[in-house]
């Protein structure tokens, strides 16, 4: 059977001794986030993900959602009890707005969470993180009145919510949607059309569901240009705030999946619902990704939640099985057989998947503080860096942080051997699992081209060149300190990498756009081992300074120095062969005609 334990002493590291969470005491929600708070709050996190979501995560694979002739959906055994002891204990309250019935703390506290309740039951976690990001959209975009109406009831998580953006014919190009919002009076919209892939679509788990739609009016522009977004509630909110009619909104079907099982993933069919409309006309999209972003770091902090856990089991494993003897040797002259961990193979894949996940967990939270000082820095130019720098990393903390988490899962399950094959061990559950989150939310590819084609040169390629004096300062900080020297040094030599094949891009990309796309994959996965080594060179410094002081708990420091040390000299040379594949261009890719792939 696998475990899991929350990664609680780590978060707290990264939160208090490598971003200092504490010196922004004086902006708004942080006073509400002191050492002591901290580790309170994320001890008893740790304790009801351990304890009531993580045993329900393979009863919820095996059992998966049910649809009943109705159009209603029963999640699985044990679920909405486990939502019952998630709405009392206030979890979903704990970054919402004081105002609408939050705890006001930082988004950074929010992240930490989430990923613990992803790699406890990912499945589970959906369901909330859903309504959260729903609830973003509302605040940023909705009127006063909508705010009031809904947001309340949907942040002590009475009320979920939904994105429903993918139809039957479109994905990625939105501009293909072919949903209808016609006016009516009294200021509603007849929604009709049907929409796909919708997460949490239909469950028992909230009194009422609160779906955020794309549509088009009649007049609108047929493009992305024409797409406006409305609120489509299960059940209708009267004046008073109870729940009047059922909704003309259905669950016309539930996906069977790969993996996620215990998520409700429905077809929607809406069949002129009453729908209310959520800022300007034909400015749908904009709203939304409001909820896209803050979905894509979810599903960024979801890539690093499964390779955590699936690391943490392949760990136990190493150690239990025993299976031939170390190459330099018998080490265990007790036994047959020596354990895995004798087995530099089996090494490589722990460190590397240690390494990243320390480095993305790291990465995550400093984007979820990033979010916190776009919005409650004191001065415009620290709100307007944050923005640029969490626009910029967003794209590579969703793919490369689920391409990577995908590689881990499926490395952690290599270490189980045929076991890790067999569903009783669970680790097939985390490939599974795990695969979604590379496609969702604006597939990898998508996220690659979202980071080259845009975020580049989006003011002048301002947020890239913020990055890049960053890293710069904290590498020739560091080179002064022997202890940090050779790191930095390495970090410096990988910004270079990613420096020139930047430059590159902004002279072969204009001649030819398809270098671009052929480059744009590689590109992000060099920025982010950058963006994790400068964290890692973060935390080296933190490590030092703890052991410096004398700290009680010197082998968590010693072994973050050692697994910083692997990403160093394992893991930061990747960056000199993505630049080369870079500027290979894209003549080898685009070379051969459609029907010679199909050549014998």
């Amino acid at each position: 059977m696998p475990k899991y334990t929350a990664p609680v002493r780590d978060t707290l590291f990264i939160l208090n001794e490598v971003l200092g969470v504490e010196k922004y005491a004086n902006l708004p929600g942080f006073d509400n986030a002191a050492p002591d708070v901290l580790s309170a709050v994320l001890e008893e996190a740790g304790k009801f993900v351990e304890e009531v979501l993580f045993p329900l995560n393979q009863i919820g694979d095996k059992v998966g959602c049910t649809r009943h002739a109705d159009g209603s959906v029963t999640t699985p055994p044990g679920f909405k009890a486990a939502y019952d002891q998630y709405c009392e204990a206030g979890w979903g309250t704990l970054d919402a707005p004081e105002e609408f019935g939050g705890q006001g703390m930082p988004h950074v506290v929010g992240i930490a969470f989430e990923e613990y309740m992803a790699a406890g039951n990912m499945a589970f976690a959906m369901y909330p993180g859903l309504t959260h990001g729903a609830i973003s959209s509302i605040l940023a975009k909705g009127s006063q009145e909508q705010k009031e109406k809904f947001v309340p009831n949907m942040v002590s998580g009475k009320w979920g919510g939904t994105m429903n953006l993918t139809e039957p014919h479109c994905g990625t190009d939105l501009g293909l949607i072919r949903t209808k919002a016609v006016p009516q009076t009294g200021g509603s919209y007849a929604i009709t059309g049907t929409k796909i892939f919708i997460s949490s679509g239909e469950h028992d788990l909230t009194d009422n569901i609160i779906h955020l739609v794309l549509a088009k009016t009649p007049d609108a522009p047929d493009s992305v240009k024409g797409i406006s977004l409305f609120i489509v509630p299960k059940f209708i909110v009267n004046d008073d705030g109870s729940l009047g009619d059922r909704n003309a909104v259905s669950c016309g079907s539930i996906e069977h999946k790969m993996g996620i099982h215990g998520n409700s993933t429905c077809v929607m069919n809406y069949d002129g619902a009453t729908g209310y409309m959520i800022g300007d006309e034909n400015k749908g999209l904009a709203a939304m990704f409001i909820m896209m972003n803050a979905a894509r770091l979810g599903v960024g902090n979801q890539g690093l939640a499964m390779g955590e856990v699936s690391y943490q089991n392949a760990v136990q494993y190493a150690g239990d099985r025993r299976q031939g003897r170390a190459l330099t040797g018998v080490q265990d002259a007790g036994e047959k057989a020596d354990t895995l961990f004798v087995h530099p193979d089996v090494r490589r894949m722990l460190m590397e998947a240690k390494a990243i996940n320390e480095g993305l967990r790291a990465l995550i939270l400093w984007g979820g503080l990033q979010v916190d000082l776009t919005h409650k820095a004191q001065t415009e130019d620290e709100r307007q860096t944050a923005d640029d720098l969490i626009s910029l990393l967003t794209p590579v903390i969703k793919g490369y942080g689920t391409d990577k988490g995908y590689d881990i899962a499926t490395n952690m399950q290599q270490i189980y051997g045929g076991h890790g094959y067999i569903a009783e061990w669970g680790m097939e559950q985390y490939v599974r699992d795990a695969r979604i989150a590379m496609i969702y939310e604006g597939a990898n590819g998508v996220q690659a081209m979202d980071l080259v084609g845009r975020k580049l040169a989006q003011n002048g390629g301002r947020a890239i060149q913020a990055l890049f004096v960053i890293i710069d300062q904290e590498c020739g900080d560091a080179k002064g300190d022997e202890r940090l020297a050779d790191f930095a040094t390495r970090l410096e030599k990988a910004n270079g990498e990613l420096k020139a094949a930047t430059m590159w891009f902004v002279q072969n990309g204009m001649a030819n756009p398809n270098h671009i796309g052929a480059g744009a994959h590689s590109y992000m996965h060099l920025m982010g081992i950058v963006a994790l080594g400068l964290m890692w060179l973060r935390m080296m410094r933190a490590s030092i300074a703890a052991l410096e002081a004398g700290t009680g708990h010197a082998v968590f420091y010693e072994t973050k120095l050692k697994t910083a040390r692997y990403f160093a000299e394992r893991i930061m040379p990747d960056a000199g062969s993505l630049r080369r594949k870079i500027e290979a261009g894209s003549d080898a890719i685009m070379a051969m005609e459609p029907e010679l792939f199909a050549a014998a």
